[in-house]
C-alpha cells in the first residue's frame, strides 16, 4: 500500500518550461510592432490575470488607462520623451498605468476583515501615498507578466512627462501616472540584443 505524505498533497504544479520561456527566459521587450490589432478581449484578459497577485491589505490602487485611437495616441505620444516617440507611436495599445490616490474608498470592498482602514488611510495623505506606491509597483509586474501569459509583448516606457500625463488624461487629479506600457505583437527586428542578467553569486546571499 502506497501513502502519500501531507507535504506531497499540498505540492502546487510547477509551471513547465514552455510557460518559464514565456514569461520570463525568452520574454523580451519590443521595440517594434505589427498591425495585428489587439482585441477587447486580450486586453480585457491581461487584466483578469494580473488582478489576482497579492497587495498590500488586498488594496489593488493600480488603474489602467488604454489608448488606442488615432487622436487619444497622437496626444499621449507628444508627452513621451523624444527616443520613445516612435516605439511608442507605432504599438496598436498602450496603457498609462497608474495610481489611484484614493485607492482607500474601495477598503470595505477589498478588505472587509477591517473596514476602519479606510478612515485611517484618509487621515494619513503620506502613509497612504507610500502604500500605494508600492502596491502598484507591485500591480505593475504583474500586469507585464500577463501581458506575456496573453501571447502578447509589452515595451515598457519610462521616459515621459508623468505632469504632461496627468493634466491631459486624468485631470480631476486623482489618477498618477507611473509607467507607460506599449502592447501588440512583435514587428519587423523586434529585439535588441540581449542584455546581461547579474548571477545567483551577485544578488543572492543565504542566512
Amino acid at each position: 500500500m502506497t501513502t502519500t505524505s501531507v507535504a506531497t498533497e499540498r505540492r502546487l504544479p510547477r509551471l513547465d518550461e514552455a510557460g518559464r520561456a514565456l514569461l520570463f527566459t525568452e520574454a523580451r521587450t519590443a521595440n517594434t510592432f505589427a498591425d495585428t490589432p489587439v482585441t477587447d478581449e486580450e486586453l480585457a484578459a491581461v487584466w483578469e490575470l494580473a488582478k489576482w497577485p497579492p497587495t498590500a491589505a488586498n488594496l489593488q490602487p493600480l488603474r489602467v488607462l488604454y489608448v488606442r485611437t488615432p487622436e487619444a495616441k497622437e496626444r499621449l505620444v507628444a508627452h513621451m520623451n523624444e527616443g520613445n516617440r516612435a516605439k511608442t507611436a507605432s504599438a496598436p495599445v498602450i496603457a498609462v498605468l497608474a495610481v489611484d490616490t484614493d485607492f482607500h474608498e474601495h477598503v470595505p470592498e477589498v478588505f472587509p476583515i477591517n473596514p476602519a482602514l479606510k478612515d485611517v488611510l484618509a487621515d494619513a495623505p503620506e502613509m497612504r501615498d507610500g502604500m500605494g506606491r508600492f502596491s502598484a509597483g507591485l500591480q505593475i509586474g504583474y500586469f507585464l507578466l500577463a501581458v506575456r501569459a496573453e501571447g502578447l509583448v509589452a515595451g515598457p516606457m519610462a521616459g515621459f512627462d508623468s505632469e504632461a500625463i496627468d493634466k491631459d488624461f486624468f485631470p480631476d487629479g486623482r489618477f498618477k501616472s507611473l509607467l507607460v506600457v506599449n502592447i501588440g505583437h512583435p514587428g519587423e527586428n523586434p529585439w535588441f540584443p540581449r542584455l546581461p542578467r547579474l548571477s545567483h553569486d551577485n544578488t543572492v546571499v543565504w542566512a
